[in-house]
């Protein structure tokens, strides 16, 4: 990583007080110009990289189910890589994060690539905290494409202000959590969200927001990095599912339930 790239990554992106209260009202913000042209390019180059090693590994897309056909879903790729460590502990994103939580500072949960493949499907309506074990609402996610992403090209989708609907947070990625949540989120009157993003726009939202993409129709890879965040005095809670349960093993292995998150794998981001 060049000087200027470093130096990009952990220099504050300065909010305004109505992003914050945009963020806080709706669940979910997309803010332009985060990163440069030539941050994403090297971060496109390193991550992707990493992606490549593992797509071999993947089923055929007729094989898939519908999570399957989603994206490449590729995770802690910071664990395989110091380059994608030095991208994934950077310090703008992580403080935007807590900026947005209005938090002191946040932990790293775990990050992900979603890759979403041609011809690869759509993202079912779903809730991220619904896989978390973890006590409070103070998680956000961070979703970074690599590129300029056109509605063809299957960007986020953001159902404002839903983190307030209780029903269908029991649902995992599903065709079940589609049709439910579909009709429901309709039926209870919240905006549906959906744009292109420009080359250096970033989404956040918070754990508890229902969001969905659309299928990659655009015959080329759909690239996104995302880092999700935790306020850095986050409790792990007893797991709910078989899926949080799972996490508990993967992302916060060691962290004992009523107690802070405080392991190797969690580190504070914010220091």
């Amino acid at each position: 990583m060049n000087t200027n790239i470093a130096k990009e990554l952990n220099e504050r992106y300065a909010l305004t007080s109505s992003q914050v209260a945009f963020f806080i009202e709706n669940g979910f913000i997309k803010l332009k110009h985060v990163l440069s042209p030539d941050a994403l390019a090297y971060m496109d180059e390193v991550i992707t990289k990493e992606v490549d090693r593992f797509t071999d590994q993947m089923l055929p897309m007729e094989k898939r189910d519908t999570y399957g056909k989603a994206f490449l879903q590729i995770m802690n790729l910071w664990r395989q890589s110091e380059k994608v460590k030095e991208i994934v502990f950077s310090k703008r994103l992580a403080w935007l994060a807590a900026d947005l939580l209005q938090v002191k500072g946040v932990r790293l949960y775990h990050d992900q690539a979603l890759y979403k493949e041609p011809s690869g499907g759509h993202t079912p309506w779903h809730a991220d905290q619904y896989y978390w074990p973890l006590a409070s609402d103070k998680t956000i996610t961070a979703w970074i494409p690599f590129q300029a992403t056109p509605l063809e090209w299957g960007p986020l989708e953001f159902s404002a202000q839903s983190f307030q609907l209780t029903t269908g947070r029991d649902k995992k990625i599903s065709d079940e959590s589609q049709a439910l949540l579909e009709a429901t989120l309709k039926q209870r009157g919240f905006t549906h969200v959906v744009e292109p993003f420009e080359l250096g726009e970033v989404s956040f939202h918070a754990g508890w927001l229902f969001h969905r993409a659309g299928p990659n129709r655009s015959g080329k890879m759909r690239k996104v990095m995302t880092m999700i965040y935790m306020d850095k005095d986050m409790v792990l809670k007893a797991p709910e599912n078989e899926n949080q349960v799972q996490d508990w093993k993967q992302w916060c292995p060691g962290a004992e339930i009523g107690k802070p998150i405080d392991t190797p794998l969690n580190p504070v981001l914010t220091a």
